[in-house]
Formats: C-alpha cells, structure tokens, sequence
C-alpha cells in the first residue's frame, strides 16, 4: 500500500467549490465506509475545516486510489469529476509524508502558523478511527503529523503573526472600523469549535459587549458562562444584527443563515453610521450570496480572507519549521523502509524454525531411546544457536533498510535464502514510499 492525498483548499477552489465539498460531521462516517469499499483504497482519513477539504489514504494503486478518490468526491460534492480536478492537489509517496506535515505545523494554512488545524486533525483522525477506516499505515502518519505539528509551535515563533482564521478575520473587520475594535459591539453566531474559538478570540481582543447565539440555547449558555458574555435565543438574531457592530457567523448550518430578508431588516434598524461588519467563517457559506452587497454591510468570508491573507510570520520562522518537517519526513520514511523489512525477517525466522524442526524429526528417528527431557533438551539448543546466528544479521538489515536506499536490503535477503513471501503480506504490513505515479 502506498500514501495518497487528495484535497482543495483556499489556494486551488473558490468558496463556492469548497462548500459543496464540505463534509458534514452527521455524513463523515459514511463517506469514510465509502472511501474504504473502493476496490484500490485500503484506509481513509478525511480532513474537512473551513479552508480545506482533504482525503487521506492508504492505496494499493497510483491511477486506481486517484479515480477512486475523485469518484466518491464527485458524487458527494454533485461536482463533475472532470470539473472538480481542476480543483484538486495530489500527493503521492513522500510528498504526501512532506503534505501531511506542513499542514499539521500550520505552513499550508491560510493564516501561516495557525494552531486551530491541530485540533481539527486530531478530530478527523478520531473519526476515522472509530469507524475503523484507518489502519497501521494512517494510524502511524496521523500520530507523526500531530507530533510534528506540536514540535513546530513548541520549538520555533511560527504561531506569533497570527494564533487563526478568526485573528485574521477580525484584522480586516478592524480596517472598517476605524482601527480599534476595543468597546465594538459583537455577535457570534454558532457553538461550535469555530464559534468558541471566536468568543475566546473576540474576549482576548477587548471586544465587547459580546453576545452569543446558536440553535441550541443550552451550548450558547455555557460558552457565554465561560467567557463572560451574554447569549440570546436564536429567535432574536435579526433584532441582535441590528445592535452590534461586528457578527462572526461560524454555523454548520447547509443553508444561509443570514439570509437577504434578516440582513435588510437589521441594516434598517441600525442607528450607527458605520456599517455591519460580517465576517463569514462558515463552510458552506452563512450569507446568502445575494445579501453580500446591500449598502451599509461589509462581507468578510473565506475567499476574501485568502486574498488579504494577513500576518504572516518571519521567514526564519518558517525556515526553521520547514527545517522540522524535512527532519521528521525523513525519520518517518526511515520507519516505512525499516517496516518493509519485516516480513522478509520474519519469512527468514520461520524458515530457520523449520529446518529445525526438519532436523530434529531426523534425529529422533534414528534415536528412539532418547527422553522427553533429552528431546526438548536438543530442541532448545538448536533453537538457542539458530536464534544467536540470525540475531545480528537481521538487527543489522533492519539499521540498513531504514537508511535511504535500504528498500533493497528485503528483496536481497529473499533472493539469497530463496524466500516465499507473498505479495499481499509485503503490502499489507509495509507500505512502499516515494513510487513514481
């Protein structure tokens, strides 16, 4: 099996490609069974966040895993899979090693350094786990690339220009209204990680009053308890939109929330001169389309947000977090090559116990008298010395098939000791790197 990523994020689709290809979480795992009951696709993770929609996956073919893939994103986005390639990025081999990485520390993001993505793989690979779509091959590079992205925050500045979408967002809000968003009046529309990552966000900034809203009353009481703020029935919002000066609007809502007919009514209802600052992190889109350009009323969404995008760090801050990814693409790849060598290693040990056991019905033919004590007496030893002869040659082939290049070392061994190792073992348990497509 070999790693294939296949996604589209802000810097190859539109918003109004990446909404139609957002996955809800209800529907997560039922394309995850999808993805897996594809004939080349072995394993699947799927990372779906406001920016990026990604598969992740274990494939026993280059072309097969890509159509598989593509089909099954096709179907569920209702996207012509002729219409959706021109969307789509492809990793295979090490370059997806090298993807997975640079999105874990935040260097594919659209706020460079964003530690939100964290959390979001951290809950994909939990999705994919529970429905069981990812095996030995996901489970290991899901596990590195939380590592890594954990490694890049602790060890380099990479996080200071920017902490996520949401500080990004409110930059280019604070650019409508004068400059300085302390005292400015806010809502914020959702419950939800992107919701509680805005309250948390709009409280650091000074912004204030700061209501909260969501469908469900009782998540929007305890995230306005745990920050201070107020929450108002979902039944108000329109009155609400009409009292505040910026609305964060981060649902997982299918349809707007914001609708022409609501935004119209609180546009009328304001007594401020400045204009209603929206900014729309919610993938699909909270504003209805039409609603983005009524006067008074400043639209900030995810497209507008990878046009500006704001704070970027220091580029030594990045050099040195692309200086971890190399490192730790190299240590992983390290483990694919030393992993490829198992099954040959273990081939090798079970022939040994075989012609040891050959020999030993041998001897016992021709020496009925010996014990049942003098019998395992004479197996132990000879398993003892077949054991401390293969020990150090295969303790050194698997150093050696861990360095670059050691994909050889298992396709030696078999030729030389004529090793039967079938080709459905050596895919199942050692995924090959770096292929060519």
């Amino acid at each position: 099996m070999n790693l294939l990523s296949i996604g589209a994020s802000y810097r190859t689709a539109d918003v109004a490609v990446l909404e139609r290809l957002a996955i809800p979480e209800p529907t997560l795992p039922d394309l995850l069974q999808k993805l897996i009951a594809q004939p080349y696709v072995g394993e699947a993770v799927v990372v779906s966040t406001c920016n990026r929609v990604e598969v992740y996956a274990a494939v026993s073919g280059f072309h097969g895993g890509l159509g598989d893939i593509c089909n099954v994103l096709s179907e569920h986005s209702g996207i012509p899979a002729s219409e959706l390639a021109g969307h789509l990025y492809v990793h295979y081999g090490e370059a997806a090693v090298r993807h997975s990485f640079r999105v874990s520390s935040g260097l594919d993001s659209m706020v460079v350094g964003e530690a939100q993505i964290l959390g979001q793989l951290r809950d994909s690979y939990h999705a994919a786990t529970e429905v069981d779509s990812a095996g030995r091959l996901l489970h290991e590079l899901m596990q590195q690339a939380l590592r890594v992205g954990k490694r890049a925050h602790a060890e380099t500045g990479i996080d200071k220009a920017g902490q996520s979408v949401v500080t990004a967002a409110l930059d280019v809000a604070a650019g409508h209204l004068g400059g300085d968003l302390t005292n400015t009046s806010a809502l914020v529309i959702g419950a939800g990680a992107m919701g509680a990552l805005s309250v948390a966000t709009l409280t650091r900034t000074g912004v204030g009053p700061l209501r909260i809203t969501n469908r469900s009353g009782e998540r929007a009481d305890r995230l306005a308890e745990a920050y201070g703020a107020v929450a108002v029935p979902f039944e108000d919002l329109t009155t609400v939109l009409g009292e505040v000066d910026i609305v964060v609007s981060a649902t997982a809502s299918t349809e707007p929330v914001l609708t022409g007919d609501r935004l119209r009514a609180a546009l009328a209802a304001r007594t401020s001169p400045a204009p209603l600052v929206v900014l729309d992190l919610a993938v699909p889109r909270d504003v209805a389309p039409e609603a983005a350009t009524l006067p008074g009323l400043v639209v900030v969404d995810i497209d507008g947000l990878a046009e500006s995008r704001r704070a970027l760090p220091a580029a030594a801050e990045t050099a040195a977090v692309e200086q971890i990814v190399t490192a730790e693409v190299e240590n992983f790849l390290g483990w694919l090559r030393g992993a490829e060598i198992a099954p040959t290693v273990a081939a090798l040990r079970t022939r040994a116990d075989e012609v040891v056991s050959g020999e030993m019905r041998k001897l016992l033919s021709r020496r009925p008298e010996f014990t049942e004590e003098q019998r395992a007496d004479v197996s132990r030893t000879l398993h003892r010395v077949v054991q401390q002869l293969l020990h150090s040659p295969t303790v050194r082939v698997r150093q050696l098939a861990a360095e670059p290049g050691g994909d050889q070392y298992a396709a030696l061994l078999r030729e030389l000791f004529d090793l039967d190792v079938p080709l459905a073992t050596q895919a199942n348990a050692v995924p090959e790197i770096g292929g060519k497509p």
